[in-house]
């Protein structure tokens, strides 16, 4: 399981198990090998206001 990641502006979370198909990234992509002009798909938020999430001890992302 790779790393998820959170938008900054609006809290979406990226999860590299799930890729981001409808913007041509596939399942298993970890976000660090993301494009750098990548944007949020659901603010259009830059991949730079991302931010990585400590999963340790939550449940359910």
């Amino acid at each position: 399981m790779g790393r998820k990641y959170k938008c900054g502006w609006c809290g979406w979370i990226y999860d590299p198990s799930r890729g981001d198909p409808s913007h041509g990234v596939a399942p298993g992509t970890p976000f660090e090998e993301l494009p750098d002009d990548w944007r949020c798909p659901a603010c259009n938020a830059p991949k730079e206001e991302f931010i990585l999430l400590d999963m340790e001890g939550v449940k359910g992302l």
